[in-house]
């Protein structure tokens, strides 16, 4: 879903279309994973990161349009929401120093962002605590073909309003509009097919002690929640099950259900046989290589690690991390990037389908709920460990895949440094928040202002008054 489309209308035999051609370029994508020589090169990565806009108050601001114009930069996109945007950033090797990189380019980026926006800045929070319900107007939706068949495409499929439910919090929305009040740091790491099966599954089991050391969402409509509520609302607001299809077991945003245990292949084929198309977008005379309907329709299903085949330079594939909050700052983000690329390598070189997938999928979802105070499990002790402790035993092994991967000693140090001074401290994000709402007397405002400052100070979120 990152480019914008020529309509907003399909017919039910573009449907039928649209469908024909996934099953067939699942079968071509297949046959290329499988090409020997196929996607080798050295390993990258890159990342998503997902803003918003304010306005002096600390209020969203809807003016992703005319901030982009003013910016003139490529790497800027729309988002769903008129108050978010994107800034896609530049894919970096990741032997040598790529967090020192991705900082670098993530305080350029924003500082550039909040400079564009007259009468406001850019903020990169999981969660923006002063959104109210009447930001979720239709007319909050950005003004682009794409988000508008999306919706269309969702209504489709379910008649019922989408019902959101979080701790007290209950709401029942007509539209997907509520995906907007979630922003994220997506990290790609490139990966050659067969080696796909092992990371892949090593990311799954990673992300658990990684979010919880992460949370910086804990608040949505005035309520305070989880600690990276976004998990629970982006889960919910864009749950194309309805009564008919009760029988499938995950929501188009999953964790998903099992380990992968042969390829990439794997996780497309399910996506085309579980997953009915929402934007049925035909591209005509396409390169067999491109596979432009397959790709459209993977972006469209929201998996938190997902599998990314990329045709551009004779095609490779990508694992998409997605689960990340935006934030607070540079430095935090590319040390949440270093633990969680490090964690990954370092599990990769073992075979994890033994380990029960359930233990995996209860790690993060408690660690979105309860932060570093979740009971988290880990392969080899029947024990649970408090999340906090885990994370700390766990640093040393992802700096030993970060130097096994190429990645300098002293940039793979200062990163988890980050991590082990937030974790010491108890100092995430969220903690920050919270302290900082009681401080302010309940100003939610005022609050956001702060954020505004400190994050764009380039500080790590555990040096923040």
């Amino acid at each position: 879903m990152g480019r914008d489309l020529d309509k907003e209308r399909f017919t039910e035999a573009e449907y039928v279309r649209f469908g024909e051609r996934l099953q067939e370029q699942v079968g071509v994508l297949r046959e290329l994973l499988a090409t020997p020589g196929f996607g080798q090169g050295p390993a990258t990565i890159g990342a998503e990161l997902e803003l918003f806009l304010i306005d002096e108050r600390g209020r969203p601001l809807p003016r992703n349009s005319q901030v982009r114009e003013v910016l003139g930069d490529k790497r800027v996109v729309l988002e769903l929401g008129r108050f978010n945007l994107e800034v896609n950033l530049t894919p970096t090797p990741l032997a040598g120093t790529p967090f020192e990189t991705l900082s670098a380019e993530v305080q350029e980026t924003i500082s550039k962002v909040d400079g564009a926006v007259e009468g406001g800045g850019a903020l990169p929070i999981g969660i923006l605590p002063t959104l109210s319900a009447d930001d979720f107007t239709v007319g909050a939706m950005s003004d682009q073909n794409r988000y508008r068949a999306m919706s269309r495409g969702f209504r489709r499929l379910r008649l019922e309003p989408f019902l959101v439910k979080i701790e007290d919090l209950e709401l029942s929305v007509e539209d997907v509009i509520l995906e907007a009040a979630n922003t994220s740091w997506q990290v790609h790491i490139r990966t050659p097919p067969e080696r796909f099966a092992r990371l892949f599954n090593a990311a799954q089991l990673a992300i658990g002690p990684v979010l919880a050391v992460c949370g910086n969402s804990p608040f949505f409509l005035g309520r305070e929640l989880w600690e990276e509520t976004r998990i629970a609302l982006m889960e919910e607001a864009a749950d194309d099950r309805d009564v008919a299809r009760l029988g499938r077991r995950d929501g188009r945003v999953t964790f998903g259900s099992d380990w992968v245990h042969e390829g990439a292949h794997e996780l497309f084929e399910r996506y085309v046989r579980d997953y009915e198309p929402i934007v049925p977008d035909i591209t005509e005379n396409p390169r067999p290589h491109e596979v432009p309907e397959l790709r459209l329709h993977q972006g469209t299903i929201w998996q938190w690690n997902r599998p990314v085949y990329d045709p551009a330079d004779s095609g490779h594939l990508r694992i998409e991390m997605r689960a990340l909050p935006a934030g607070p700052s540079c430095a935090d983000m590319a040390a949440n990037t270093a633990f969680l690329l490090g964690l990954t390598l370092s599990q990769a070189g073992r075979d994890l389908t033994g380990y029960r997938f359930a233990q995996a999928y209860q790690n993060f979802y408690r660690a979105a709920m309860h932060g570093l105070d979740a009971k988290l499990s880990w392969p080899g002790s029947d024990a649970e460990f408090e999340a906090g402790e885990l994370v700390l035993s766990l640093l040393p092994e992802a700096r030993e895949g970060l130097l096994a991967a190429g990645v300098a000693a002293h940039d793979a140090d200062r990163a988890l440094g980050v991590i082990a001074q937030r974790t010491r401290l108890r100092r995430t994000g969220s903690v920050w928040q919270r302290e900082a709402l009681a401080r302010f007397g309940g100003d939610r405002e005022r609050l956001v202002r702060r954020y505004r400052e400190l994050a764009l100070s380039g500080l790590p979120v555990h040096l923040w008054d």
